[in-house]
């Protein structure tokens, strides 16, 4: 009888070790879907961002120096490539930042026909742009932790799929495009 019971709680033991570590895969799998849509939602919102600066910097308002840093810089983030986008992107939000560093360059948009909605769509994107990055770098510091357990490197929980990694770049926002309420009667 001894062997019996002693048979039985060894099944129970290995039955729960399994639950267990069906379970952290479960979520491990879940904190990589995690990151997929916040990272599908990081592009669209840089990709919004270098699209509304196109737009604003072939519009004619601004002058040709500022449009042509914003056109190219906008341009460039959109064709870079997956190991040069984050350079690209910290370099249109440089370049956002050397043209409207003065809030009067804000308001000669704001005062051409329809650049108050387009300064309001530039400025929700870039102020967008930082909380997409966070989400997305919140969910690989999450991911990142749960894979550095022993238990999922030695059990291959994590599978094939590539180690999750952050997205760095400069995000800051120009100051007079970051205040909501900058410039409006």
């Amino acid at each position: 009888m001894p062997t019996l019971t002693t048979l039985i709680w060894i099944v129970v033991a290995l039955l729960l070790i399994g639950v267990y570590l069906s379970w952290t895969a479960g979520r491990l799998d879940r904190l990589h879907a995690r990151i997929d849509a916040a990272r599908a939602a990081l592009d669209a919102t840089l990709l919004r961002r270098a699209s509304i600066t196109q737009e604003l910097a072939t519009a004619g308002v601004l002058d040709p120096a500022a449009s042509m840093v914003l056109y190219q810089a906008a341009h460039d983030a959109r064709q870079a490539e997956e190991d040069q986008r984050e350079v690209a992107e910290s370099e249109l939000s440089q370049a956002l930042r050397a043209v409207f560093a003065e809030p009067a360059q804000v308001q000669a948009v704001r005062a051409a026909p329809g650049g108050e909605e387009t300064a309001g769509e530039l400025g929700a994107a870039v102020r967008r742009v930082p909380m997409a990055r966070r989400f997305h770098n919140d969910a690989v510091r999450a991911a990142r932790a749960l894979r550095r357990h022993r238990k999922v490197r030695w059990f291959r929980l994590a599978g094939h799929a590539p180690f999750p990694l952050a997205f760095e770049m400069d995000d800051e926002a120009p100051p007079a495009l970051a205040d909501r309420g900058h410039g409006r009667a």
